[in-house]
């Protein structure tokens, strides 16, 4: 593997196994808000104990999430230093807000939370639930800008010495691949997170253990993961798609492993491409949708690899296509699951449901699954550029980083991350089976 290589899989290692948290974090932040609204409007303490029991798990989630998340900053120098010495004028401003705003709200109020529930009254208590929500989510937003500089850059020029500069400071914020991309990553947030409480939930139902509190959760979660299911797929993934059907014409074409441009164009359900032939292979397809879907139209023109220059094409396009179809296959799946959790919950059956409880409890690692699939389809789908059309990824990384310096560091992380991933699935292990009822601030 080459240099490039090597950085590009040590950056893919480590902020694949980083974002495992911050997802479960901003999820579960929004739920946490939920259970402390339900409990203030309804004086039901068991919504105060399955607050005080996911805050436990959200707080260990968010320090290895910080842990995971240092190193991140680093490699922007240490391994992509012609990169941010080119963009820093720009992607710098949302990173810095990022960090001095929002990471340290959602920090103190988190303490606020954690820590004052007898010091606070219960609407100020509530208060700091929504303030660890908004610096949650505010922080997601400012990361998620700068990604979107990276897939549609706006709201900046390039200067004679290729430097980027911030110039439109408005437009960069609200860029419109900034907007819908963070709904959508938001959407799969609160989907994880539903998924981890309806997991545990279920575990405790099957188990016959903590039952007013899992029936709770159970509700509460099913119902916002249903939701947020939706909503990931209409409207914030079809408008992710459209755009990237408009401005990122080869990353569509790889996804979906179409060759040949067409008018009436089919979406391919499943197969595998050929990309040494021009060729999607074994096709299942749906005649016209994906005309439809890209561009709303029945009769509009897809183009195909084939009448796109091969220097434009993603450098990996089967890797790509595979990891979209299991976002997508993943994201129905989850739909189903859901929906038929809420029939069941209509029905008054699913707390005694075992079959379906046993879905729900396998079903966890589903959304993180998926939402590794979509990353990587957003950044597959994005190369050769670092930025859009303006800067490679080849031209992006650190001229005095050795080969083997990025070997030996990338070792480093694995093993370290090995660790940490072994003590967080211990001490949240240990938090589920001492359940919701301990007391506050114990």
């Amino acid at each position: 593997m080459t240099a490039l290589g090597w950085h590009r899989f040590q950056f893919a290692f480590t902020i694949t196994f980083h974002y495992l948290f911050p997802q479960l974090t901003m999820g579960l932040a929004l739920l946490l808000v939920v259970f402390k609204g339900a409990a203030l409007r309804t004086r039901d303490t068991r919504f105060d104990d399955l607050a005080r029991f996911w805050a436990r798990i959200f707080g260990v989630n968010f320090a290895i999430g910080v842990v995971t998340g240092v190193p991140m900053e680093f490699q922007f120098g240490t391994n992509w230093a012609r990169f941010s010495a080119a963009t820093g004028g720009v992607i710098g401003f949302t990173l810095a807000l990022e960090g001095v705003i929002a990471f340290f709200a959602e920090s103190a109020f988190l303490g606020l939370f954690l820590f004052g529930e007898k010091k606070l009254s219960r609407r100020a208590h509530f208060a700091s639930a929504l303030m660890v929500f908004l610096g949650s989510w505010s922080s997601g937003y400012f990361v998620v800008v700068t990604n979107a500089f990276m897939q549609h850059p706006v709201g900046h020029v390039v200067g004679p010495t290729g430097r980027f500069a911030l110039v439109d400071a408005s437009e960069y914020l609200f860029n419109v691949w900034a907007i819908w991309e963070y709904a959508h990553v938001m959407c799969a947030a609160v989907i994880t997170g539903t998924f981890v409480v309806a997991a545990v939930a279920a575990y405790w139902l099957l188990g016959r253990e903590h039952e007013p509190h899992a029936r709770l959760s159970l509700k509460i979660a099913v119902v916002v993961g249903l939701g947020a299911c939706l909503l990931q797929l209409f409207p914030t993934g079809d408008r992710q798609g459209k755009l990237v059907a408009e401005h990122q014409r080869p990353a569509l074409a790889a996804m979906e492993g179409k060759f040949e441009s067409s008018s009436q164009a089919e979406l391919a359900i499943i197969g595998q491409p050929n990309v040494a032939q021009g060729r999607l292979e074994n096709p299942v397809v749906v005649p016209s949708a994906l005309s439809f879907l890209a561009y709303g139209s029945f009769g509009a023109t897809v183009s195909g690899l084939n009448d796109i220059p091969h220097e434009r094409w993603p450098d990996n396009v089967e890797l790509l296509y595979y990891a979209y179809h299991v976002m997508v296959g993943l994201g129905t799946l989850l739909i189903f699951i859901m929906l038929t959790s809420v029939a069941l919950l209509w029905r008054q059956r699913l707390y005694t449901a075992r079959p379906m409880l046993w879905i729900l409890l396998l079903a966890f690692p589903f959304p993180y699954v998926a939402t590794t699939a979509g990353w990587m389809t957003a950044e597959l789908g994005r190369q050769p550029w670092i930025v859009y059309g303006l800067e490679r990824t080849a031209d992006a990384t650190s001229l005095n980083v050795s080969t083997g310096d990025v070997v030996f560091t990338t070792m480093g992380f694995m093993g370290l991350y090995l660790f940490l991933g072994m003590l967080f699935v211990l001490i949240v292990a240990r938090l589920i089976a001492r359940g919701p009822s301990a007391p506050a601030n114990e």
